[in-house]
């Protein structure tokens, strides 16, 4: 009889035994690998192709571009605002939920409706990899999205190691225009900057985000000013700036462009943004040695 009385907590643990704790330290746990998976950012479209589940993703946001079969998954609104009805229309059976960025009393919500809500906010290099594994776990896509994690920590740790030794440059990166925003050390655009030897102007401020007036970047004065744009090949912001010659990133002409898909999203195309970022970074110096 006893025998018999632990089969009920046997099968509910084999039932739920695809697990995995979120971004708000909460383990989110399914059933049976997901099958229909709804992704509320651009970033975590990109993440679930990333882990190989890309044909598992039943519904996107705006602006979820990449790869370009995402342009094919139906849209559910924006990050910013859901279109619920639309949302519970496709039942998807896992959400991934951006923190930071999706309306939490829209999560709220589905989550009372019973939806599994898995939260992602990675932070980091280290993060953006342990996502790609968590999402493969949930999709039972694990070999795939393994060896894409294990392959970006590699590559990042191989760009790393060669800028080791790099002569530090003062850099600013412009996140927005208006209002004037930046990013402090702590953002993963602020660890590419390092990883690269570039010194964040702002890295020391408190927000992840601050926001910033045009004294503060004059008085600053960096070698080397960073900024995506409104699109991927908007270069208005970089623009702007040689509206001040004085700037010594403008007197050098080292105003770079970085598409913002490429360092704006923590995915796997990181690696490319970073790659790009440390060229860049190189050129000044460069250019810096030219005038010696």
């Amino acid at each position: 009889m006893a025998g018999l009385a632990l089969l009920p907590l046997a099968a509910a643990q084999a039932r739920a035994d695809i697990c995995a704790v979120d971004a708000l330290d909460r383990e989110v746990c399914l059933e049976r690998p997901a099958s229909r998976i709804a992704a509320l950012s651009p970033g975590a479209t990109e993440l679930a192709f990333a882990a190989g589940a890309g044909d598992r993703v039943v519904a996107a946001v705006e602006y979820s571009d990449y790869p370009p079969e995402a342009l094919k998954i139906p849209r559910v609104g924006s990050h910013g605002r859901l279109d619920l009805e639309r949302l519970l229309a496709l039942t998807p059976d896992l959400v991934i939920g951006w923190v930071t960025g999706n309306p939490a009393e829209q999560l709220e919500r589905l989550e009372a409706l019973g939806m599994a809500v898995f939260y992602i906010e990675p932070r980091n290099f280290d993060e953006i990899s342990a996502t790609i594994e968590q999402l493969a776990r949930f999709a039972d896509t694990r070999e795939a999205g393994e060896a894409e994690a294990e392959q970006f920590r590699r590559e990042m740790a191989a760009l790393a190691e060669r800028h080791a030794q790099a002569e530090p440059v003062s850099v600013f990166y412009q996140v927005w225009d208006q209002p004037l925003m930046t990013i402090n050390d702590r953002h993963w655009i602020g660890q590419v900057i390092a990883l690269c030897g570039g010194t964040n102007v702002f890295g020391e401020l408190e927000r992840l985000a601050p926001r910033l007036d045009e004294e503060a970047l004059l008085a600053a004065n960096p070698e080397v000013i960073l900024a995506g744009g409104r699109g991927e090949d908007n270069r208005d912001w970089l623009a702007h700036w040689r509206e001040y010659p004085s700037l010594t990133a403008v007197a050098q002409d080292n105003l770079f462009f970085v598409p913002p898909s490429l360092i704006q999203r923590p995915t796997p195309r990181l690696l490319e943004g970073a790659s790009m970022v440390c060229e860049q970074l190189d050129r000044a110096r460069a250019r810096r040695e030219g005038e010696q």
